[in-house]
């Protein structure tokens, strides 16, 4: 009876361990449910870029491409603490920290990613990942400004980004109608103009945008695009955006795999965090 006991002991022991180190074998991908859902939080950006749009060659780095773009990155809580030096060090310049989604989830990561940016030198600023189908763009708007998205003219703070992308946890478009998700945009776009005086950053991909919007131009003229595609070309823009700001162009970069060009030297980063 007492080996049964030990044997028993043993097992439960191995056990125990293994439950504990599944969640750490899963911490790089999104969480999900019993169902196979990801987990409400724990979205980031462009984790549908892929499934969709499809993954290509990586933009080439020449001289005169480096010239003329600056090299950022993006991350979520799924980065953990970041290593700020090593991305510094390797040419990053610029970063943007996911700070909340819906009216439900704060980056528990985010003290250390974006102050982290900002003590290396980085011009840093942080997204929201928008679930229209919870609330409105306004209530979602103020969520954000109110957990980090806010702005200051300090020189190294970016205007927030509306992440706006396939859904992850159900319908692609969210339930809505291409009018009704336009107008959701708006909402969200107006309220954080009138919360921080600054015109947020929209984030997509020409394909989402294409399905989920209708190609809807009317954002261009005063929203700056950052655009997703993992390719070695940018491809066609959404409607109403004569450039890109900046291009999400691989999810498969170094030390954090979300790297991103900024359509410009340092010098235009710093006028769009100037305003």
């Amino acid at each position: 009876m007492r080996v049964h006991r030990s044997g028993t002991t043993l097992a439960g022991a191995a056990l125990a361990a293994l439950a504990l180190l599944l969640p750490l074998a899963g911490s790089a991908g999104a969480a999900q449910d019993p169902g196979g859902k990801p987990v409400r939080g724990s979205a980031y950006m462009g984790m549908g870029v892929i499934a969709h749009d499809g993954k290509g060659a990586k933009p080439s780095g020449g001289a005169t491409a480096l010239a003329v773009q600056t090299e950022g990155v993006d991350v979520s809580s799924h980065q953990g603490n970041v290593a700020w030096s090593t991305l510094w060090n390797s040419g990053v310049k610029w970063a943007y920290v996911k700070a909340t989604e819906g009216t439900y989830y704060k980056n528990t990561y985010f003290a250390q990613q974006y102050n982290g940016s900002y003590n290396v030198g980085m011009i840093r600023g942080s997204y929201h990942f928008a679930t229209p189908d919870t609330t409105t763009g306004a209530a979602q708007a103020d969520y954000f400004v109110n957990n980090g998205g806010g702005w200051s003219k300090d020189g190294r703070t970016l205007p927030g980004v509306l992440d706006i992308e396939w859904n992850p946890y159900g319908a692609t478009c969210y339930g809505k109608t291409q009018a009704g998700m336009v107008a959701w945009i708006r909402d969200f776009v107006n309220r954080y103009k009138y919360r921080t005086g600054r015109d947020a950053v929209i984030y997509t991909a020409t394909s989402w945008w294409t399905q989920c919007t209708g190609n809807y131009s009317g954002f261009g003229s005063t929203n700056p695009l950052w655009v997703a595609r993992y390719a070695s070309t940018v491809g066609e823009l959404p409607a109403g955006w004569p450039y890109y700001t900046m291009w999400q162009y691989t999810s498969s970069g170094p030390t954090v795999g979300d790297h991103n060009h900024f359509n410009g030297d340092l010098s235009r980063v710093q006028a769009l965090a100037n305003g």
